[in-house]
């Protein structure tokens, strides 16, 4: 330990130092206060628009570079700390909150919701997506991919609604993961969906472009910039910045006008979607079916794990529980009913694309228009064009919200710079945040081809959440302090049975997809794993209002599905997502780690001179 860190630890312990005087114990609590961006009765707000040190670094371990030396001396320690330590539903609701300085408006109902989750779904990957799994790997059965993720993703939805209804704040999966799994765990789930959201949206502009390209009947990536770069990033996009960022700018206004906006944007597209359905049964040839699986089990799975991708907005749905007026009732309606609805038109949608076209002609970039043009209506794919625009701009309409509501609240826990986490007080809305969630996305939309984008995009998704389903295990069957040790020591043993079974299912999918002798181990492992905790442990929370069904059953076959469509991915997505998470753990190494753990210090500090303002017995 440094003379210099050693110094200035004593320093900093001095100035926060509770003495007699009561004035002096008042300052110090509106000092303390001002230092982690929550603001005292006698303090006034500052302008929204600043951008100082102090907004960006306002923890005790980077006022210096002696603090910060010694910060970085005692990383053994802080990680400990930060890997046990977990949040309550408390402090995500009300503490964290503080951090915005500004409320958001609740302004959002079932109704709402509802669109915002048919919105924020129905755009690039089934109007994109489609054409190239069902060319590439599905062939007809692309519409049994679409189910098997279906399946896969409403049980992903029933746990995020049982949490979202619980801890109705912006922060979501990050959130959820900070009270059940802890800190370091939070953190992980953090930066994937951040690489995730950042992702997300790049793919979606991408696509954008290149339904626009086809709209005005032009050739592929002519609108595009060609670049001697490498394949796949040799392609600059400038149209899908510009949309981006009009997307960003009508989400920073109001999230209420933007809720109009989407209304009627998902009726225009749910028109089109009820055309191509109806019109392409109507040109159905079922010859096209045959064969109906060309490229095995195998290639229908290794399908649904990237067609995943369109399932994935409705998460941010339930990051909007802060704006929404009732989120006990217009959650569960809003998550469920869309998803329920999604998952019938994509199906609908996939059958009858296969039905139009024989799967090798089926177009990789525009599956839709070209296939209404090979059927004798040409004029038809002008329309599915416009339809796929606009269903793609909700996307991205519902992700600019989304997306930033999830980045404030990892900025709230400083995760991030809590700079991000501010709510501007007329919008009513974090400018900030969606600010740098569209210049991240913007840049790699610019460079980065769709099929590079999507396999990356499918493992984060997928790993979230799993994480998820885990979570709501744990905060249904643990709660600190009161479930006993012997319980815990079991709950850990069961789920890693689980897990491990399911990770070794996948591993003998990957390895050998028409055997059959792995099975016979790994699943009644699983069986055993998830009926342990339903027969030898008692749960100890029982949700309040809404709570998914058949626990643990639900939750461990949500685990056993995303894990297993994990494993259909490529070799390739992982090392991207490996890649990714080393950078991230050296980012939480050098930066969030101590900035989270001199957050919690400084909230604990607080409580303990709240407690000792109050009045004895």
């Amino acid at each position: 330990m440094g003379s210099v860190g050693e110094s200035q630890r004593i320093q900093g312990k001095n100035n926060n130092m509770v003495s007699v005087g009561e004035s002096q114990r008042t300052q110090e609590k509106n000092n303390n206060t001002v230092s982690v961006g929550e603001w005292g009765d006698n303090v006034q707000p500052r302008n929204y628009w600043r951008c100082s040190k102090q907004d960006f670094f306002p923890e005790e371990s980077f006022q210096n570079w002696g603090t910060y030396r010694f910060a970085l001396s005692q990383i053994g320690l802080r990680f400990k700390d930060r890997l046990l330590r977990r949040s309550n539903d408390a402090d995500e609701i009300g503490e964290l909150r503080k951090q915005s300085e500004n409320d958001m408006k609740r302004c959002l109902t079932w109704w709402d919701l509802t669109w915002f989750g048919f919105g924020a779904v129905i755009g690039a990957g089934i109007f994109v997506l489609t054409g190239q799994e069902a060319h590439d790997h599905a062939g007809p059965a692309i519409v049994l991919s679409y189910a098997a993720s279906g399946v896969s993703a409403m049980l992903s939805v029933f746990c995020y609604t049982e949490f979202a209804i619980e801890v109705p704040v912006a922060g979501g999966s990050f959130a959820y993961l900070r009270i059940e799994l802890g800190d370091f765990a939070a953190f992980i789930a953090a930066a994937n969906i951040l690489l995730e959201m950042v992702v997300g949206i790049a793919a979606v502009a991408r696509a954008w472009t290149s339904y626009f390209t086809n709209l005005l009947n032009r050739q592929q990536n002519s609108l595009r910039i060609h670049t001697n770069l490498a394949e796949g990033f040799n392609f600059l996009d400038p149209i899908a910045v510009t949309v981006l960022a009009i997307a960003a700018a009508i989400g920073m206004i109001s999230t209420k006008k933007t809720s109009y906006i989407n209304w009627i944007a998902s009726a225009i597209n749910t028109i089109v979607i009820l055309f191509v359905i109806i019109v392409g049964f109507a040109h159905a040839d079922t010859s096209n079916l045959k064969p109906f699986m060309p490229y095995g089990t195998k290639g229908i799975f290794q399908a649904a794990s990237i067609v995943y991708f369109a399932y994935g907005g409705f998460d941010n749905v339930a990051t909007m529980a802060e704006e929404t007026k009732n989120p006990s009732r217009d959650i569960p309606l809003g998550l469920l009913g869309s998803m329920s609805i999604t998952t019938v038109i994509y199906c609908l949608m996939a059958l009858s694309l296969a039905m139009m076209q024989k799967y090798t002609e089926i177009d990789r970039d525009a599956p839709y228009s070209v296939a209404f043009q090979s059927v004798g209506m040409k004029w038809a794919k002008y329309l599915v064009a416009l339809g796929a625009l606009k269903g793609m701009t909700t996307v991205l309409l519902v992700g600019s919200l989304g997306q930033a509501r999830y980045t404030t609240h990892i900025a709230r826990a400083h995760m991030i710079p809590p700079w991000f986490a501010l709510v501007h007080p007329k919008t009513g809305t974090p400018i900030n945040a969606t600010l740098l969630i569209t210049i991240s996305g913007a840049c790699i939309a610019f460079f980065s081809s769709l099929d590079v984008l999507a396999g990356l995009l499918s493992v984060s998704t997928l790993f979230v959440f799993m994480m998820i389903a885990v979570a709501l295990l744990v905060r249904r069957y643990y709660v600190t302090e009161v479930t006993p040790q012997i319980h815990l020591l079991k709950l850990v043993i069961f789920l890693l049975i689980i897990i491990a079974s399911s990770m070794a299912t996948a591993a003998f999918w990957g390895l050998n997809p028409d055997g059959w002798l792995g099975y016979t181990i790994t699943v009644p492992l699983w069986f055993l794993g998830t009926a342990g905790i339903a027969m030898f442990l008692p749960q100890q929370r029982m949700p309040k209002v809404w709570g998914v069904p058949l626990v643990p059953w639900l939750p461990s076959l949500s685990i056993a599905t995303n894990i297993f469509l994990m494993g259909s991915l490529g070799s390739q997505s992982f090392v991207r997502f490996g890649i990714c998470t080393i950078v991230m753990l050296i980012y939480y190494v050098f930066f969030g780690l101590h900035a989270t753990y001199d957050m919690a210090n400084q909230q604990e500090k607080m409580k303990s001179l709240n407690d000792d303002d109050k009045p004895g017995p």
